[in-house]
């Protein structure tokens, strides 16, 4: 018993800001109840406080995690080192981003749990990179599909938003089973589930169950892709991000990304049996397979996107492309002057700030329609009217004669996205792009090429948003009823001035990846 009770303490030792975010999130499930009285009635304005409480757990969590430095500590179930340092700086800044995104888009009865659900997702995503078993890597991953269906599910309880939950659940519960499937796998061919121990197996007997290794890795990737919105596994997205609203497309589009490039991180190398997690070059099926992917999954996500009026729908598309850019990172290898893993991280970072930026600034703009703005049906008559957002193409219309702070905030994150100066996209892009050229092979130039005329693809769609705002007329009826959000608006500001920023002094984040 005393050594079970040590081996609990020293596992939690090493996931502190995940317990921190945990144990707020409790406390917003078990307090969020009493705060409605019998007639399913809350406080006006209750919300606001669950959101405050959620940003005090963020940054109590993100003050841990930076004070706890990058040392590399060894455990059974996690295995903390740089990488997962970086994962929780990413997932943390994220959240707090989230949580103002998220502010005026639930109503007061149902915030806590909406709250909750964010923060327990953020815990299961530094969960999965900091995972050194194939019990917790699912598990983590778990944590995070499971929140999910719940803060799909809680802002919109119309036909839409069941129709998106509905879609999302069943389709993660398939990719969940196939991850599960492809884990059973690798444990039959090494004996154990611990990562240390499987590559010290597959290392020693490089061709034993070679192909119970292979089928593995299928079904692994498959299963995965499902959460990166990889082709040919990404046909839920549009669907979704339409059904949702805008905090809950910006949490889609980049924290499934994030948790699935981390979970392929760890993988992979299992896989492909090499001595260390720190360095992986692909062999030529996986390369050729992940290559495939990649191109697949660019041009599906750009040209589909070039057809989309509603703005959902094509970030839905956009958040596909992007996928596929950084899977050039996983074909590449890291034995390069300029790593694909490296290259991977940074536009990770890159990506989060400009994809996330575009839905805060889109919530931003609320519209105050005549009747208001849209009521929850779940909503209790005490629950402030929610504000509408911009949702299709025609909204953006003359916002910069009514708006020009935030349409000039958000061509910022548009040519962040499109990959032009001055933004950090350009930079992320760039990486990639030498990257792949750097591989000197067929494979690798041919990637390159091909993420050079994708970003001149994707320059159509997002640039077309740019010329509505700023070329277009305005509609006067639509001047008449917006109204600026104030959480949303600084999430908006932050992540448009930080992506600026990494173009002007990019050294300290790539210092970070490195």
């Amino acid at each position: 018993m005393p050594e079970a009770i040590e081996q609990i303490r020293s596992t939690a030792s090493l996931v502190v800001p995940e317990i921190v975010l945990l144990v707020t999130a409790c406390v917003l499930f078990c307090a969020g109840p009493f705060m409605i009285n019998d007639s399913g009635e809350s406080p006006p304005g209750l919300r606001h406080r669950w959101g405050f409480v959620s940003l005090v757990g963020l940054v109590v969590a993100w003050m841990v995690w930076f004070r706890g430095g990058t040392e590399e500590i060894q455990g059974t179930l996690f295995h903390i080192d740089h990488l997962v340092w970086y994962t929780r700086g990413l997932s943390l800044s994220a959240g707090v981003v989230l949580a103002l995104v998220l502010w005026n888009q639930i109503d007061d009865n149902h915030s806590a749990e909406a709250y909750a659900s964010l923060l327990t997702i953020l815990a299961g995503t530094n969960l999965v990179a900091a995972s050194n078993d194939l019990v917790s890597l699912f598990l983590s991953l778990e944590m995070v599909s499971i929140p999910t269906y719940v803060l799909l599910y809680l802002p919109r309880r119309d036909r839409s938003g069941s129709e998106a939950t509905l879609k999302y659940f069943l389709l993660s519960v398939f990719s969940s089973a196939l991850v599960l499937y492809g884990m059973s796998w690798l444990f039959g061919a090494a004996g154990t589930t611990n990562f240390t121990a499987i590559q010290e197996v597959l290392a020693s007997h490089p061709h034993a169950a070679e192909g119970l290794v292979e089928v593995s890795f299928a079904l692994m990737l498959a299963g995965l892709c499902f959460r990166i919105t990889a082709v040919p596994f990404h046909f839920y997205a549009p669907d979704v991000f339409q059904g949702t609203t805008a905090a809950n497309a910006a949490m889609l589009s980049y924290i499934p990304k994030l948790v699935g490039f981390m979970a392929l991180i760890r993988l992979i190398p299992l896989t492909e049996a090499v001595e260390s997690s720190q360095l992986w070059v692909p062999e030529h099926s996986a390369k050729l397979l992940l290559a495939i992917l990649a191109l697949a999954t660019m041009f599906v996500g750009n040209l589909m996107a070039l057809r989309q009026k509603h703005i959902y729908r094509l970030m839905a598309y956009s958040s596909i492309a992007h996928a596929g850019y950084m899977l050039i990172g996983l074909v590449v290898g890291d034995i390069l002057p300029v790593g694909g893993r490296d290259a991977l991280l940074f536009y990770l970072a890159t990506y989060g700030l400009m994809t996330i930026g575009v839905f805060a600034l889109l919530s931003a703009v609320g519209n105050k329609r005549q009747d208001g703005g849209r009521r929850d049906p779940g909503a209790s008559r005490l629950s402030t009217v929610l504000p509408l957002p911009c949702t299709r193409l025609d909204d953006l219309r003359g916002l910069s004669r009514s708006q020009p702070a935030v349409a000039l905030l958000l061509a910022v994150c548009l040519f962040s996205l499109t990959g032009l100066p001055p933004t950090a996209g350009f930079l992320g892009k760039l990486n990639l792009f030498l990257t792949a050229w750097s591989d000197e092979s067929d494979i690798g130039r041919g990637l390159a090429i091909a993420l050079a005329i994708n970003a001149a693809i994707s320059a159509w769609y997002y640039l077309r948003m740019v010329a509505l705002m700023f070329l277009e007329p305005a509609d006067p009826e639509a001047d008449q009823t917006r109204a600026l959000q104030m959480a949303p608006m600084l999430a908006g500001v932050t992540c448009a001035l930080v992506t600026i920023l990494i173009f002007v002094a990019p050294q300290w984040l790539w210092d970070s990846v490195r």
